[in-house]
């Protein structure tokens, strides 16, 4: 990007439109970037807004904005035959919370879909085009967060890393700590949730609205379908007997897991409208899975802290990645503070 520049219209410059004059100074401006200069009056002529036709006299000083390089240019149309527009470039660009040779890691926004499926064209596989910083490929998924979920999302710069990784998000040393806030306040205030889960059917041609069911640890292996899985829970503070901080951590790492375990022992997500609905039984007072009108519809559920054993280097990567705003503006309203939170409430010293 280019600092501000003025220069003085001369005599072989005079008698010529302003776009015209600008596109033969910097060849790889487009007429549409030009446009847009003029309409935000960044681009003057003797201190004056102007148009995009409007006609150079000689002596005159145009003002011009810092430009961007050709390649830099070059680099975002390449970005645009990919779908990925430089606002969304540099929505995932603002994203990344660390990034080494080998690895990056976000801070996915809730409501950004992790890959692409029925009528989703917006994602973060996508978007990852605009993470290339110098290599050849866009990094890889190496694993998922719901498309409502907020919070730390690795990928791998290579497809070896790629590898590695999904190895290492399968260890049982690697440690992956939820937040969310819930209705009501679980009792015993920390404890393990053992329900199998079962995919069950959505709606339309192509599934749609399809859910997780639980099923008793007893019939999940005389189930067909079902497939075991187990969630930590543990209580950080509470709202009365209204709503609850909790830290969370899937053991297994089932589809939806931690949203149908929550509303299954009858305290949704907050937000969660597939599994916190008016027809889901919890123990909220009646809130369903929502707060009140203070508080977002948004779901209340972030990925928080990952901590990983690095696979190139063997060092402990330790990830945290800040609340979402809607979230964020929860806590403030009933007085949560993020700074009196443990890093890890399930492994306490005694």
């Amino acid at each position: 990007m280019s600092r501000v520049q003025t220069r003085t219209i001369g005599p072989d410059d005079g008698d010529q439109r302003l776009d015209r004059y600008l596109r033969r100074l910097f060849p790889h401006l487009t007429q549409g970037r030009i446009e847009k200069m003029c309409r935000k009056g960044e681009l003057r002529v003797n201190g004056g807004r102007v148009k995009t036709a409007t006609r150079l006299e000689v002596g005159q000083v145009v003002r011009i904005p810092p430009l961007p390089s050709e390649a830099e240019v070059e680099a975002s149309r390449a970005l645009l035959k990919h779908g990925v527009t430089d606002a969304d470039a540099k929505l995932i660009q603002s994203c990344v919370i660390y990034r080494d040779e080998h690895i990056i890691a976000i801070n996915k926004p809730a409501g950004l879909a992790t890959q692409g499926g029925s009528k989703t064209t917006r994602h973060v596989d996508g978007l990852s085009e605009a993470l290339t910083f110098g290599m050849d490929e866009k990094p890889r998924l190496v694993h998922r967060l719901d498309k409502d979920t907020s919070g730390i999302l690795l990928l791998a710069r290579t497809r070896m890393m790629a590898k590695d990784l999904t190895e290492h998000l399968k260890h049982r040393e690697t440690r992956k700590i939820y937040w969310a806030a819930i209705a009501g306040v679980p009792h015993p205030r920390a404890g393990t949730i053992k329900y199998g889960l079962l995919k069950a059917p959505g709606h339309g041609r192509s599934g749609e609205n399809e859910k997780m069911r639980c099923v008793h640890p007893n019939d999940v292996d005389s189930t067909e379908g079902a497939k075991r899985a187990t969630s930590d829970y543990a209580v950080m503070t509470a709202l009365a007997n209204r709503a609850a901080w909790v830290a969370l951590v899937p053991i297994t790492g089932r589809t939806h897991q931690l949203r149908a375990h929550m509303a299954e022992i009858g305290h949704p997500i907050i937000g969660d409208g597939k599994y916190g609905g008016s027809g889901q039984e919890n123990l909220g007072d009646g809130w369903g899975s929502g707060m009140g009108p203070e508080v977002s519809r948004k779901m209340h559920l972030h990925a928080r802290t990952l901590m990983i054993k690095h696979p190139a280097t063997g060092a402990d990567l330790h990830l945290t990645a800040p609340l979402p705003e809607h979230m964020q503006k929860t806590w403030d309203l009933v007085g949560w503070d993020v700074t009196h939170a443990p890093v890890d409430p399930f492994n306490m010293p005694d």
